[in-house]
């Protein structure tokens, strides 16, 4: 059934621009422009990033790591969202970021951009699990009398990452009602938090948000080695940074979304700007709460929990942990649906292991089933690995997550790049109808270079300086493997004459999942 507003017409002209990229409309095209736009809110989930990472800041810089640095980071993010909605809005298929690289330069920069987006999504669905089991851990664990060790931890994360998993296996349907739910959830609970914090706040010192101190070391429960003023607001920087990612997820879910070519890129966009606005209006009411700026840097990880317990009512306290879990959860479900369509796009042109199976598209659901347990599996494994062993006294999962926001950006970057190169070229000689112009496009576009160098500079910063040679290890393999093995047999995405070729292969794909009337 056509969701209120498609027509016949708009369904034929999404599946035309898919058929015209080599590609059968295989998954189910059913997510409204909300839809979209709530995947990316979900996965960013300011009540996930912006809790779990909030001591970056308040153990930092102190209040002016919110008040102004929250507002540089998200900026910097928006730099990247900016220019992807232009490259989107031409190329809406799923896997986005995969096909942008390989359609605007050639098959390698697109396989070096998959693996770049594939690592860092896997990976930072474990991160984004592993934060909820600590929230969760935090918030109820002490009143269930539940320990946290590495079972326990591993035993939560099999069974959340599972029902994630289940979920997105039993359609888009299901899956977009609750990350629609999640949209609407995020909203209700940073005003929730909003409110709360400023009537549990003894007064509201709004200087404290523009107030800097150096809490780096022992003054901010050891958060940041002993740094410079300079570089400790910097390090504060990766709160909003890494909070504000997974607005590719949009890209993910192109060929499940309807009039694509225009409600993803807006999705993209609008998913960075209210993650923002809504994520400035709790934190900022948050560091108005806090007792003492002093005292909350000593807290470390524990600052948001020691902030309510000071100030919050029981009860009502409960209740907040309660809506930031269950968002947390939601948070954790998107990011298994997008790193699914990218293991499913870059499968079906042979670029991973056992493309046969991955690539394949379940009738009954119409969803890439292997793809989704896959994803969810591997994540889990990366995180009951990483968390055996340690580098120089430095959690090695605390560095690998470091290396992967690095790998995501990365992977934003590349095709960033290759469009600004390409444009006005064969290669990209048309906007989509989400069309900002070419200067916008070329402003944003370098504003994303200059970020990405701002995030790999601050990111192998200690105690992650291991990422540096981690992120260099990983790109030498990348390599390696790409001139000595993939070079010869990766062909990349079908173009030119082997679209025209797989027209009767694409009808007998639509048939199969019952997909019809679209020729």
């Amino acid at each position: 059934m056509a969701a209120p507003g498609y027509t016949d017409t708009d369904k034929q002209e999404d599946v035309k621009v898919l058929h015209s990229m080599g590609y059968a409309q295989e998954l189910e095209r059913r997510l409204s422009r909300f839809s979209n736009f709530a995947v990316s809110f979900s996965i960013i989930c300011i009540l996930s990033g912006g809790i779990n990472s909030l001591a970056q800041a308040t153990s930092g810089a102190g209040g002016i790591g919110v008040g102004i640095g929250w507002l540089i980071g998200c900026f910097v993010s928006l730099t990247f969202a900016v220019a992807m909605s232009q490259i989107s809005s031409a190329y809406p298929t799923a896997g986005g970021l995969y096909h942008w690289g390989s359609i605007l330069g050639n098959r390698g920069t697109g396989w070096v951009t998959a693996w770049l987006n594939l690592l860092g999504l896997v990976t930072v669905l474990g991160a984004i699990n592993v934060g909820t089991w600590t929230f969760f851990m935090g918030a109820f664990g002490p009143a269930l009398g539940i320990e946290n060790t590495l079972t326990t931890q591993t035993i939560f994360l099999v069974v959340i990452t599972g029902a994630q998993a289940l979920i997105n296996h039993l359609g888009i349907k299901l899956t977009a009602k609750l990350t629609d739910f999640s949209g609407y959830l995020i909203f209700f609970g940073a005003i929730l938090i909003a409110v709360v914090c400023l009537f549990s706040a003894q007064t509201w010192d709004f200087s404290r948000l523009f107030t800097f101190k150096n809490y780096s070391g022992d003054a901010g429960a050891g958060v940041w080695p002993q740094v410079s003023d300079w570089w400790v607001f910097s390090l504060g920087l990766l709160l909003p940074i890494y909070t504000i990612t997974g607005y590719d997820a949009s890209a993910h879910t192109s060929e499940e979304t309807i009039k694509a070519a225009s409600s993803v890129p807006r999705a993209m966009v609008m998913s960075v700007v209210w993650s923002a606005l809504f994520g400035y209006m709790f934190l900022a009411a948050f560091v108005l709460m806090i007792p003492n700026m002093d005292d909350a840097a000593k807290q470390g990880w524990n600052v948001f929990f020691w902030a309510f317990d000071q100030r919050v009512p029981s009860g009502l306290k409960e209740f907040v942990y309660l809506v930031v879990f269950v968002a947390q959860l939601l948070c954790g479900l998107a990011t298994v649906t997008s790193a699914s369509r990218m293991i499913f796009a870059f499968s079906r042109d042979g670029g991973l292991p056992a493309s046969g199976a991955l690539s394949k598209v379940s009738p009954t659901y119409r969803t890439p089933v292997a793809a989704i347990w896959t994803a969810s599996i591997l994540s889990v494994l990366f995180v009951w690995g990483s968390s055996l062993v340690s580098v120089a006294g430095t959690s090695a999962y605390t560095i690998v997550v470091s290396c992967t926001v690095i790998f995501l950006f990365l992977s934003f970057t590349v095709p960033i790049v290759l469009g600004m190169m390409a444009w006005g070229t064969s290669k990209w000689d048309k906007m989509g109808p989400w069309n900002m112009g070419r200067g916008v496009f070329m402003l944003f576009g370098l504003l994303s270079v200059l970020s990405m160098v701002l995030i790999f500079v601050i990111g192998v910063q200690p105690p992650n300086d291991w990422a540096l040679y981690i992120t260099i290890g990983f790109l030498v393999l990348t390599a390696i493997v790409w001139f000595a093995f993939e070079n010869r047999r990766f062909q990349g995405p079908p173009m030119g004459e082997i679209v025209a070729a797989r027209q009767a292969a694409i009808k007998a794909a639509e048939q199969a999942v019952g997909e019809t009337g679209n020729h």
